[in-house]
């Protein structure tokens, strides 16, 4: 489920490793069966944060320690894969985690940590499933493709469009009148 750590930006001083996330599930609770997307560890730490928020007493599994280190060697690397593996195992078994909507957008679209929770608060002009299906649609290619590493502008499809409902709320008014 985790693999492909990339490091992003190398060589200058905010460089950091992503990981693919790629599910394949027949679980009722995903609304798609099959989603490949890439997270970096500060997008995992707030997902942590979310989920223990939204689980209330019920303890959610830890991370891998966070380096204070900028130096990145595949033994690290491999570590913190393993580390966010182990992480994401035991919450896809927590059914309280499964049923938070910011983890499916998490696992299954590349929606910025931002936008995830603006989608989840009904700040946006599409609805959680909405938002899933679209990115699935958009990445459905290159899923199947997954062993072509050559591909790298296709890890990131064309994002869901995004706008806060405010400005939304102004176009179709505008457009009405």
């Amino acid at each position: 489920i985790v693999q492909d750590p990339r490091v992003q930006n190398e060589g200058s001083w905010n460089s950091y490793v992503d990981f693919k996330i790629f599910l394949h599930t027949n679980s009722k609770a995903f609304t798609a069966k099959t989603s490949c997307v890439r997270r970096r560890y500060s997008e995992f730490v707030w997902l942590k944060k979310k989920l223990q928020k939204y689980a209330g007493l019920v303890p959610v599994p830890d991370l891998p320690k966070k380096s204070f280190f900028s130096f990145i060697n595949d033994d690290f690397i491999e570590r913190r894969r393993k580390g966010l593996q182990s992480f994401l195992e035991e919450v896809l078994h927590m059914t309280v985690c499964l049923s938070d909507s910011q983890l499916h957008l998490f696992l299954q679209t590349q929606l910025p940590v931002k936008h995830i929770e603006d989608c989840v608060q009904g700040h946006t002009p599409y609805t959680v499933t909405e938002a899933i299906l679209t990115y699935a649609s958009s990445n459905r290619g290159w899923v199947q493709e997954e062993g072509d590493g050559d591909r790298a502008q296709d890890l990131w499809p064309t994002p869901v469009p995004y706008e806060s409902v405010e400005r939304y709320k102004k176009k179709k008014t505008v457009a009405n009148t």
